[in-house]
């Protein structure tokens, strides 16, 4: 970790993906940000989190169809038939790759936050030429507006365009919204992000810490319901 500080940007240029689902994230958003950023600012970021927190509220509706059990989980079988309904084209080690990266707690099925982060995964990947040939859209036009934003924070957050945010680019997209105490918040939202302690953050980890930073989070079970009385 402290030698990242020295040469903010120098881990970066020799970084390697630790799995095949992560080169292709890293290749996905290396694609997208060619288009660059309509984003300027992290603030206008912030400014849309009430929008993503009603739009991501919203999946619970499906979420609730495809945990066919009711066990606030979806399993493995659970995730085929939803892909199947949603004419989500993957092949059985796409699925297999999807389920056991957004299972975090590696409890042998999604909680709802953890499904948030498969779909918006699978909205990046749809495009890819070379990875994922000729996948249907997923028929959830408001949802795949919001992933849209959600690919764009990330490209805006990406300063190199290499498929990772390291700090010093948090630290830059902080500093350009003109917040006092900067760094110390970039630090913050950084560290949130950075869920392995790698120093490097893949998207994977930054719509993880998403969801936290709107509110849903499904990990601490005991505060399902009172969350939404207490969103900023």
């Amino acid at each position: 970790m402290g030698a990242v500080v020295g040469r903010p940007e120098s881990p970066k240029s020799v970084w390697t993906p630790e799995t095949k689902l992560e080169a292709k994230m890293v290749e996905a958003m290396q694609r997208r940000a060619t288009g660059g950023s309509a984003l300027k600012s992290f603030n206008s970021i912030i400014l849309k989190f009430p929008k993503i927190d009603e739009s991501l509220r919203n999946c619970k509706a499906i979420f609730e169809q495809f945990d066919e059990d009711s066990n606030g989980a979806i399993d493995h079988e659970e995730l085929k038939k939803c892909f199947q309904k949603l004419e989500i084209n993957f092949t059985e080690e796409e699925i297999n790759d999807l389920f056991e990266a957004c299972d975090i707690n590696e409890d042998l099925g999604m909680k709802f936050n953890e499904f948030i982060v498969l779909l918006c995964l699978v909205y990046l990947f749809k495009d890819d030429p070379t990875a994922l040939q000729a996948k249907s859209r997923m028929g959830m036009p408001k949802l795949e507006a919001t992933f849209e934003t959600l690919v764009d924070a990330f490209v805006f957050l990406d300063k190199n365009k290499d498929g990772y945010v390291s700090k010093s680019e948090m630290v830059q997209a902080i500093n350009e919204s003109g917040e006092r105490s900067s760094g110390r918040i970039a630090m913050k939202r950084f560290e949130e992000m950075d869920w392995d302690k790698n120093g490097m953050v893949n998207f994977k980890e930054f719509l993880f810490a998403f969801t936290r930073w709107v509110g849903i989070d499904d990990n601490d079970e005991d505060e399902e319901e009172e969350e939404d009385g207490e969103q900023d």
